[in-house]
């Protein structure tokens, strides 16, 4: 099947153990990991800590994750929701008041209490056979002893430049000479590794209280915030039952709201509905079909998703057949949906990390900061970069998503687990910011329905339908595009690449894995 426009990369096939991350080095940690005896879910911890030191963009620990768990890949899933939540003293009004009607992404108003640490501590008590002490060694290595700088890496830290140079602390922290770090320069972190050091000794509670969480709290009531110790204090992971549909004869399984992944469930509910075989993988008519169900689905996830806890989130109505059939019958081939535009406040970059160990635990995980580095602040004395994900929040009374005390934003990150006949099939996950959807629905159907493996399902070209424009990478054939044009859609073409997708395949007869991993990205997938 491998008829595209670049040579793409091997697939990675192991009978013991898998991981597929955004970096080399993760992965051969992860690696490391299980070869010692850890779980899928320590390797997971392991190799995410380090992304947190060596992917600054992308993730760390200023920032949230979701998991979805099964153990020996059969029964029961476990969804890990770590997202942080907003200060108790941030309610609508306060902004109003003072004329602020969306939050800015790189203000203290911006961060949300980081969620990560309490997730991966939750996660390791209940699936894991090590601690932060031996988990965190790697990541506390690379800050202290310095990591080089990965080429993808480099080329988000450049177009950071004007972002960091402005941020809190940031130029201090993260541009070494003043300038952003190129591919293969040496950084060091040394404060962010003294912090690291702390949690590896005295656990998640080193972060949430005493003098980390107060420095965090300075920092950010310097600049205006709202965060108070208890705001951090009181922080706790939730861990609950994931959300699905079913898809040519495999489950799909998401983390329910606020996490986004009921939008991907949605677009396959969907495509489900249309016979994509009908259509080649690269054609006119796929790409149109993606755009529109994502942009049915996106418009649902902007008007009735919220954090459950403080709104009313009819999951089941939503998923339900019948929601998405007044706009399936009204889908045409020769022009566009007529839907209002809706413009989400986030667009943000993650990592995501995929692992099966030897007795098939199985681990889907994604941490992110939000937007590329984050808030662009930096707390004053421990390194932690924070998240800026409370920007996703809308400052609109009454809106399900609007920001109040202890709400937890809309998000965008979703980790994914595709199973059949109740055995894990495959962990997977697409990073970048909106296109997470758009991206494992791609990748599931490329699989699904055109027969691609892993890793050619990930390598194909992709497109987002987003705010109106249909953003297309350049290895999408010009004819389709021009197709696509005929059919009234407006597009453009994407300057960086769409996303970076991981997935690993679990072939149950013949006791094997394949494993996926983007190359969007710096990463590879790698087992033994």
């Amino acid at each position: 099947m491998r008829n595209f426009h670049f040579a793409g990369r091997s697939t990675v096939h192991a009978q013991n153990a898998m991981v597929a991350t955004s970096h080399p080095a993760a992965a051969l940690v992860a690696v490391d990991v299980m070869r010692a005896g850890g779980t899928a879910a320590d390797a997971a911890v392991a190799a995410c800590a380090l992304l947190g030191v060596i992917e600054p963009q992308s993730t760390g620990i200023g920032g949230d994750c979701f998991a979805l768990i099964q153990p020996k890949g059969e029964g029961k899933i476990v969804a890990y929701n770590g997202s942080g939540r907003a200060p108790m003293a941030a309610n609508a009004e306060w902004y109003l008041e003072r004329k602020i009607n969306s939050v800015p992404l790189t203000s203290a108003h911006a961060v949300s209490i980081p969620g990560a640490i309490d997730a991966w501590d939750t996660i390791l008590r209940d699936h894991g056979k090590m601690g932060f002490d031996t988990l965190l060694q790697p990541a506390i290595k690379a800050a202290e002893e310095g990591y080089i700088v990965a080429p993808r890496i480099a080329f988000d830290w450049k177009n950071g430049f004007e972002k960091l140079k402005n941020g809190t602390n940031t130029a201090r922290y993260l541009l070494p000479h003043g300038k952003p770090a190129s591919a293969g320069d040496v950084i060091h972190q040394p404060e962010l590794g003294k912090t690291l050091r702390a949690v590896a000794k005295n656990g998640r509670d080193a972060f949430y209280t005493g003098e980390i969480a107060a420095d965090m709290v300075d920092t950010l009531r310097g600049i205006g915030g709202l965060h108070t110790l208890e705001d951090f204090a009181a922080h706790s992971t939730e861990t609950t039952s994931p959300i699905g549909t079913i898809y040519k004869g495999h489950d799909v399984w998401q983390c329910p709201p606020n996490g986004p992944g009921i939008t991907m469930l949605v677009m396959l509910n969907i495509l489900s509905r249309f016979d994509l075989t009908k259509y080649p993988a690269l054609s006119v008519e796929r790409f149109h079909l993606e755009a529109e169900a994502a942009r049915i689905a996106y418009m649902m996830r902007e008007q009735y998703i919220g954090d459950p806890a403080q709104v009313h989130v009819d999951v089941a109505g939503i998923l339900a057949k019948e929601f998405a059939e007044e706009h399936i019958s009204k889908i045409r081939m020769d022009g566009l949906l007529d839907l209002p535009n809706v413009a989400p406040p986030m667009n943000p970059s993650t990592v995501y990390i995929t692992v099966v160990d030897k007795d098939r635990n199985v681990c889907s995980f994604i941490n992110s900061i939000a937007h590329s580095f984050g808030s662009a602040i930096v707390s004053n004395n421990t390194g932690v970069l924070l998240q800026n994900r409370a920007g996703g929040f809308r400052i609109q009374p009454g809106h399900p998503n609007c920001i109040a005390p202890g709400k937890r934003p809309l998000h965008t990150i979703i980790p994914s687990l595709v199973t059949r006949n109740g055995r894990a099939v495959m962990p997977f996950g697409v990073m970048g910011g909106q296109y997470q959807p758009v991206g494992q629905s791609h990748v599931l159907t490329n699989m699904l329905d055109y027969g691609c493996d892993v890793q050619e399902a990930i390598d194909m070209p992709r497109g987002l339908h987003y705010e109106g424009v249909y953003q297309l990478e350049d290895s999408v054939p010009a004819d389709i595009v021009e197709g696509l044009k005929k059919i009234g859609h407006k597009t453009t073409s994407v300057v960086g690449p769409l996303g970076g997708g991981q997935a690993i395949w679990i072939d149950w007869d013949k006791g094997t894995l394949a494993g996926g991993s983007d190359p969007r990205k710096d990463g590879c997938a790698l087992g033994y």
